[in-house]
């Protein structure tokens, strides 16, 4: 007589943790992911950033330089009246100051001048060129008002979700999808589309203003698991 056999269950709170170990696992493999490639950024550039701080060149000097070429980017999208260039232009000046504001930091820490008003400064910066892009864009008649307004308004509250938890202790760092990196490739993306098919940067607008709500929902969402933990 074959004996029985019985299978065995683990305990329901060991399945519990390993699902709660699931969304963890996703989100430090995308904040490792951010981390490992913004290294290699830094480090690819670190050489070349090193002969500007001995010109003189001060990390504030570049922010300041990166959000005058989104006034530039933004007075393209504004002013474009029909010439398709313009949007291309316009994508170019979206990256360039994207650059700026990556290679900023990289220079102050290079030259030991990195400081708590730099830093504020970087952020103050960063949201006037986020708000100076998509204002220009609507401006220009290249999306509605509605999508202009949803995407303008996501965008900013993208950043704010991010330094009111960290005010409270939590990292935000990789959490959501639409950081304000990759808002930034994907627009210049659509701009370059748009030289093509028009309704290209209507859509693309249309998208990011859905996205960065999502992006906000999810960081919401990280924060009160974190904070129902303690």
């Amino acid at each position: 007589m074959e004996p029985v056999r019985v299978p065995l269950r683990q305990p329901s709170h060991i399945h519990g943790a390993r699902d709660n170990l699931k969304p963890r696992s996703a989100h430090i493999c995308s904040t490792l992911v951010s981390s490992v490639l913004k290294k290699q950024f830094e480090k690819a550039v670190a050489s070349a950033v090193k002969p500007l701080g001995r010109l003189g060149v001060t990390p504030n000097q570049v922010t300041a330089l990166g959000l005058a070429v989104a006034l530039v980017s933004a007075w393209l999208y504004a002013d474009w009246d029909g010439d398709r260039r313009y949007l291309v232009y316009g994508a170019l000046t979206i990256l360039l100051s994207g650059f700026l504001d990556a290679i900023d930091g990289v220079l102050a820490r290079g030259t030991g001048r990195a400081s708590r008003f730099g830093g504020f400064l970087d952020s103050v910066a960063d949201r006037y060129s986020d708000a100076l892009v998509l204002s220009g864009i609507t401006v220009g008649g290249l999306c509605s008002l509605p999508a202009g307004l949803l995407a303008l308004l996501g965008s900013l509250m993208v950043s704010y979700t991010r330094s009111r938890a960290e005010a409270e202790g939590v990292e935000m760092a990789g959490v959501g999808f639409f950081e304000r990196a990759e808002r930034m490739i994907f627009l210049a993306a659509c701009s370059v589309a748009s030289y093509w098919w028009l309704h290209a940067l209507d859509y693309g607008v249309m998208a990011l203003a859905a996205m960065t709500h999502v992006t906000v929902a999810q960081r919401a969402l990280h924060f009160k698991k974190r904070v129902e933990k303690t």
